[in-house]
C-alpha cells in the first residue's frame, strides 16, 4: 500500500541481506497510489519483484457472524471477501486485475485475498477468474485449463503484535515448518509490513536463513 511502501522496501533490502531472491510483493489496487507510488512498483517490478493482487480496500467491516468470529480470531477488519456473494468477489478480482492494466504495470498472474480468506465464491465464478494462481490460508489454486487445481501448502506468518498472538505464532510457525520437512513440500513466508518491528523476528530470520532453496508458483 502506498503508506507502506517505505517498510516493504526496507523488508526487501533485509531478505536481500540473507540472501533471498526477489520475492512476491502484494498490492492493494484501491488504495490511493500516487503517480510516484506507482513508478515505485514498476521499479520493483524490473528488479525481479512480482507484483501480485491483494483485495481491493484491504478493509471492511464486518456484519456476519462468521465474519465477525474470523476478524476477532484471525483477520481482524482486513478479510474483505468475507462480505461479499460469489459475483461480487469475482467483480473484486477482476477490477484488482484492471487496475494494473490501466496502471501500464505487469499483469498479475497471482491473487491473494486479504487474510488469505476467499470467500464463497461458487465453482462458475471461479472458473471465470482472470489469474494463474490464487493463494489462500490452506495452499494454491493453480488454473489448467479452464478450472482450478488445489494443492496444499503449509503458511508461516508474523503478524504478532500482541503476546496472546506471539504464543499462537511461535508455534503455529514450527508446526507448519515441521510439516513442511516431513511431507517434503513447500513452506510459504509471508511476512507483513510492521513485521520486523514485531514480536517474532527473531522467528522470520531464523526461518529465512534455513531455506535451501527458493521457488515461485511455477514450480508447483
Amino acid at each position: 500500500m502506498p503508506e507502506t511502501m517505505d517498510r516493504v522496501e526496507e523488508i526487501l533490502i533485509w531478505l536481500k541481506e540473507r540472501n533471498a531472491p526477489p520475492v512476491t510483493v502484494l498490492v492493494v489496487p484501491g488504495k490511493p497510489w500516487s503517480s510516484t507510488h506507482i513508478e515505485r512498483l514498476r521499479e520493483l517490478s524490473n528488479n525481479g519483484h512480482e507484483l501480485a493482487a491483494h483485495g481491493w480496500h484491504h478493509h471492511t467491516t464486518p456484519r456476519r457472524i462468521r465474519h465477525r468470529i474470523h476478524a476477532a480470531l484471525i483477520s481482524r477488519n482486513v478479510a474483505e471477501h468475507l462480505d461479499l456473494d460469489s459475483a461480487a468477489i469475482l467483480d473484486l478480482l477482476e477490477r484488482s486485475k484492471n487496475w494494473f492494466i490501466e496502471n501500464k504495470l505487469p499483469t498479475p498472474r497471482l491473487y491473494v485475498p486479504p487474510a488469505w480468506a476467499l470467500g464463497s465464491i461458487s465453482k462458475e465464478h471461479l472458473a471465470k477468474v482472470p489469474y494463474h494462481y490464487i493463494e489462500t490460508t490452506r495452499g494454491f489454486l493453480k488454473k489448467t485449463e479452464d478450472r482450478f487445481r488445489f494443492t496444499p501448502f503449509p503458511l508461516t506468518g508474523y503478524e504478532a503484535d500482541t503476546r496472546f498472538r506471539e504464543t499462537f505464532l511461535r508455534f503455529w510457525n514450527r508446526h507448519q515448518e515441521g510439516r513442511a520437512k516431513y511431507k517434503d513440500t513447500i513452506l510459504r513466508i509471508s511476512i507483513h509490513p510492521n513485521d520486523l518491528n514485531l514480536r517474532l523476528t527473531d522467528q522470520i530470520d531464523e526461518q529465512i536463513r534455513a531455506i535451501s532453496e527458493f521457488v515461485n508458483p511455477d514450480s508447483i
